[in-house]
């Protein structure tokens, strides 16, 4: 049997011209991206919801006395023609989105909330889970199923469904509201990346510029209406190198100044009144909830816990990454003044003096180093070391079409056995009609209950796409992204679990960066560098003298990376730990808060307020950006363990890996998952030694 073949997706009553109507025939049930137009998305939502309405009914109208088969399983069967739609419909929105698709975006935000509500507050089907619940102890339950029914009820909990009627309603109504306003700050950031462009018309305008940024900003201009100029766009691949580079500082200022100011710009997709009012909605969300303050709310269901637990982490962190920064900052200063710039050091000046200070205290130079990092080479790197570490192969399907021409597939098997594991869709290269960022998702996630469903996953970047016919190159934050996302897609890949609300990254937010971020560390090594990490012109391995000066950099400008990331995820907290956060302007709240942090005047939060998506284009993230480090915590100490057993592939310790974190999903708690990985719970003193923030 194919993998295909063991593919049931939900059809629907629609007409056959509906790609949604049927069953899909096409390799692995791959969406088939070519024939689904905006047209069908709607009336397949309405089929999908309708459906799922029905399967509810059905539960709530069972006869037979509840039990976990007729009421938790059957909930696991419910809503899979919903999961087909959205799994199409979303990933289109961020990865190749139109005006068409937003339109509907803008419709279904408000109606699948509605829907989510009526069944996460449904008082006959609560009754039925509960039942289950209270009967947990008695049932039988393997430690997978007993997982699923504490998750389940917990999840009807914090949904609402003990509430009496009139905070029902209300809180289907902040729910409702909260999902409407999510998608417009989603597409107001949008529609300030995409509409902005600094075009440079004179060679004075691209001073300092090196040869791979001019040929993506020559190509930028061409995508934009401008051939044989050069555009500045704000997407990090371009921006970044630019704000690094370029000698000239009236140019690099109006650029960062675009930057930062996404969604704070007085028009139409400013986000300032939408933030205003969705910390509002949140705190009086999490108070008919019974929670002091929306954070305790959030944090009430991860390893965290506390918001008390977050603030001393990052509390833990942000004093001595100051303390470096204020060093960091002096540095560049004295620099500065060098070269007769004897004002301060502005945010938009920091990555230029920072480059020319790592160049002459380390010798690495960007320019250098990025032709060592091509794309494909980059690539082929994170799938051997998949292979090496759990055994994967990866077969390129250039004959599968993907939803945009620059999204390419590999179908990924078991390399002894060739048993297929799942596809995996790759989209690299920024455009106008994709988000900012870098992420991956699922167009269909594992599961093993009611036939073997293998999952299909999506990496989502912003590299800069090269001149036609020359190599992708990457910077080394480039490499280290693309490593990331594909640490999130091998958690999703290696999923074998019984049920799919707990497969893949249905985990913890503050376990889920764990996977992914525990993976950057493998492309650093000089294992991986040396093997894949080829001159683009020569052919020739990266020498190692340069390798050493990557090591030795590493933690270069920490100062400043921590201060800029841990000052967004302590503005984050502050917003969701407030209790009545009334009339609130945030743009004062975050200057204040910044203020009494004591920020350096020199640098900007890593997401400012109105573009802040992790946290304000839905409810991810929020107060839960410090999750990152968080697991930063685990990732360092784990990748330790590799370290200690001095072979970075340990097999033993590479097995463990993959059947406790990789594979495992949401069968377990997270602290119980990391601890039978290491044999303990780690410490932050890995986290500090690796930021070089150790005392």
């Amino acid at each position: 049997m194919t993998p295909a073949e063991t593919v049931h997706p939900e059809a629907l009553p629609l007409p056959s011209e509906n790609p949604f109507a049927a069953r899909w025939e096409t390799p692995f049930g791959l969406p088939p991206f070519a024939a689904i137009q905006p047209e069908h998305i709607r009336p397949a939502f309405d089929a999908a919801l309708a459906k799922h309405k029905d399967e509810i009914a059905a539960i709530t109208a069972d006869p037979v006395a509840p039990d976990f088969a007729n009421t938790i399983e059957a909930l696991e069967r419910a809503g899979r023609a919903m999961s087909r739609v959205g799994g199409v419909f979303y990933n289109l929105t961020g990865a190749d989105t139109n005006e068409a698709l937003q339109a509907i975006e803008r419709e279904m935000s408000p109606i699948t909330s509605r829907h989510w509500s009526a069944i996460m507050m449904d008082e006959a089907l609560f009754k039925r889970v509960d039942a289950v619940f209270a009967q947990r102890d008695g049932l039988g339950l393997d430690a997978e199923q007993a997982r699923l029914l504490e998750r389940t009820h917990r999840g009807f909990v914090r949904s609402g469904a003990q509430l009496g009627a009139e905070d029902k309603a209300r809180l289907a109504a902040i729910n409702e509201r909260l999902a409407g306003l999510g998608t417009q700050f989603s597409q107001n950031v949008l529609k300030d990346e995409s509409s902005y462009a600094l075009i440079i018309e004179d060679e004075a305008g691209l001073a300092g510029l090196p040869a791979f940024l001019l040929a993506a900003m020559a190509r930028a201009a061409a995508d934009r209406g401008h051939p044989g100029k050069h555009a500045v766009t704000l997407s990090r691949s371009i921006i970044e190198p630019f704000l690094t580079f370029s000698t000239r500082r009236d140019l690099r200022e109006e650029a960062f100044v675009a930057w930062s100011k996404r969604g704070e710009n007085g028009n139409e997709s400013d986000n300032r009144a939408i933030v205003a009012e969705m910390v509002t909605l949140r705190a009086e969300k999490a108070r008919l909830l019974g929670f002091a303050t929306f954070a305790h709310f959030k944090l009430d269901d991860t390893m965290a816990k506390t918001p008390q637990n977050v603030r001393d982490l990052l509390e833990l962190v942000w004093t001595p990454a100051k303390a470096r920064a204020a060093q960091e900052a002096e540095d560049l200063a004295a620099l500065a003044q060098a070269e007769g710039e004897n004002g301060p050091i502005r945010p938009s000046d920091w990555r230029h003096y920072a480059e020319k200070v790592r160049q002459r205290t380390y010798a690495l130079d960007e320019a250098v180093l990025k032709p060592y990092l091509q794309l494909d080479r980059v690539i082929q790197a994170a799938f051997d070391v998949a292979g090496k570490l759990f055994g994967l192969a990866f077969e390129a399907k250039p004959e599968l079409a993907g939803y945009h021409p620059d999204a390419r597939i590999w179908e990924v098997k078991e390399a002894a056995s060739g048993r297929h594991i799942g596809l995996f869709i790759g989209d690299y290269f920024a455009r106008a009609s994709k988000r900012s960022g870098a992420w991956m998702s699922a167009f269909r996630g594992q599961r093993n209950f009611g036939g073997e469903v293998r999952p299909i996953i999506v990496n989502v970047c912003n590299f800069a796409k090269p001149a036609e016919g020359k190599p992708a190159l990457l910077s080394i934050d480039d490499a280290r992204t693309l490593f990331h996302e594909f640490g999130h897609a091998l958690h999703g890949l290696l999923s074998d679990v019984t049920y799919g609300s707990l497969a893949g990254t249905s985990v913890s937010r503050d376990f889920v960066e764990l996977p992914s971020q525990l993976y950057e560390h493998w492309f650093l090594t000089p294992e991986v560098m040396k093997a894949y990490c080829l001159h683009a012109e020569t052919g020739e391995p990266i020498p190692d003298a340069l390798i050493e000066k990557i090591k030795r950099a590493q933690t270069f400008n920490q100062g400043f990376a921590t201060v800029e990331y841990t000052s967004s995820a302590l503005v984050d907290l502050a917003f969701h730990s407030l209790e009545e956060p009334g009339e609130i302007d945030p743009l004062a709240f975050e200057k204040a808060e910044l203020s009494r942090l004591g920020m350096p005047a020199e640098i900007t939060m890593r997401h400012r307020t109105p573009h802040f998506s992790h946290v304000f284009s839905g409810d991810g993230y929020s107060a839960g950006y410090y999750s990152y480090l968080w697991s930063e915590v685990m990732d360092a100490d784990a990748f330790n363990a590799f370290l200690e057993a001095g072979d970075v592939f340990a097999p033993e310790l590479a097995s463990k890996l993959k059947r406790y974190i990789y594979s495992a999903g949401d069968t377990r708690d997270a602290a119980e998952a990391y601890t039978l990985f290491r044999g303990r719970l780690p410490t932050p003193d890995a986290l500090l030694a690796k930021r070089g923030l150790a005392a």
